[in-house]
């Protein structure tokens, strides 16, 4: 009898998670933010979720959480239900870089379940205009003749900024001095403002201001130059062949997400993606559009996490 009862209750609860699958979305969707507002991140995710709302029928609320090398944010989802009402757009860094540096409560691979790639793209080395270095080559020169006095902000410790910086000093063999700020936007904050001279940016948080004059582009780090900004060269140009630091921005979920659900989810992101409107808004600042299926997402995480675990040894990072 009590065994009876058991398969009742299971076949039930089976019932009951399929029958919520069907009917997602039923109420709004959290859209977990790691990094602080006004960043690169939000330049893409606002166009984004625009589109993504009518195809799912329900709203979609941006929930900021920095702090932590964007951790914090990443620590909320893998601590949410697995029910498709705590999503995560998130990058690079906290997914596949901090880890290996930081420790974290939550694994890379076993905390999360890949929905859907957004975009990827390279890092801007922008300065201050009262930086006396206009080219990536005035930056080594300066920074071989009074090594580690240089400073240059990124978004957090062993983001995606901070590693091409590592990567950087590695091929140019220079010293900078790193200062790690709870995001790009107050990052970019301090550039503008001459508080610091020289950051390692997301194209997101770095674009606008190289278009206006704002800052000085000296470089970027993708293997090929950015439309939106085709005067600055890529640092493989520049006298180092084959450099290339990247990064990627992609949906995310808690683990154990109904594969229902995690469809649902992908479908409305590539459609949205494959809008006119949200490809020009990621473009102009810097990203490619990037529509994928979830396997394939998955596949790029795990190959990730094995590439930035040799990367982040090689170069010797750790905490500051």
């Amino acid at each position: 009898m009590n065994k009876l009862l058991g398969i009742a209750v299971l076949v039930a609860l089976l019932f009951a998670a399929q029958s919520a699958a069907a009917q997602y979305p039923s109420k709004p969707i959290h859209l977990i933010v790691g990094y602080a507002t006004g960043g690169g991140v939000d330049a893409m995710a606002r166009p984004l979720m625009v589109k993504m709302q009518p195809l799912l029928g329900q709203p979609i609320i941006l929930d900021y959480r920095p702090g932590a090398n964007a951790t914090i944010g990443a620590q909320v989802t893998a601590s949410a239900a697995p029910d498709g009402y705590t999503l995560h757009i998130i990058d690079t860094g906290p997914m596949v870089i901090v880890p290996h540096v930081l420790k974290v409560a939550y694994d890379p691979i076993a905390s999360f379940t890949p929905i859907g790639l957004v975009c990827n793209g390279g890092i801007a080395v922008v300065a201050h205009p009262s930086f006396p270095a206009n080219s990536l080559q005035d930056l080594i020169g300066l920074a071989k003749a009074q090594p580690g006095k240089i400073s240059y902000g990124t978004s957090g410790i062993a983001g995606a900024g901070h590693m091409a910086a590592e990567l950087l000093q590695l091929a140019a063999q220079m010293q900078i001095t790193h200062v790690a700020y709870k995001g790009g936007g107050p990052a970019m904050t301090d550039l503008l403002g001459g508080h610091i001279p020289l950051l390692f940016a997301s194209m997101g948080t770095a674009v606008s201001h190289i278009k206006s004059g704002k800052i000085k582009g000296l470089a970027v780090t993708s293997a090929t130059r950015v439309p939106a900004i085709p005067q600055v060269q890529t640092v493989a140009e520049l006298g180092f062949p084959g450099f290339e630091a990247v990064t990627w921005f992609g949906l995310v979920g808690p683990a154990k997400l109904p594969a229902e659900i995690v469809a649902k989810i992908n479908q409305a992101l590539n459609k949205a993606l494959d809008d006119k409107g949200v490809q020009d808004a990621i473009r102009n600042i810097g990203y490619e559009p990037s529509p994928v299926s979830p396997a394939l997402f998955a596949g790029l995480v795990r190959d990730d996490v094995e590439k930035w675990r040799k990367v982040v040894r090689e170069a010797n990072v750790r905490p500051e």
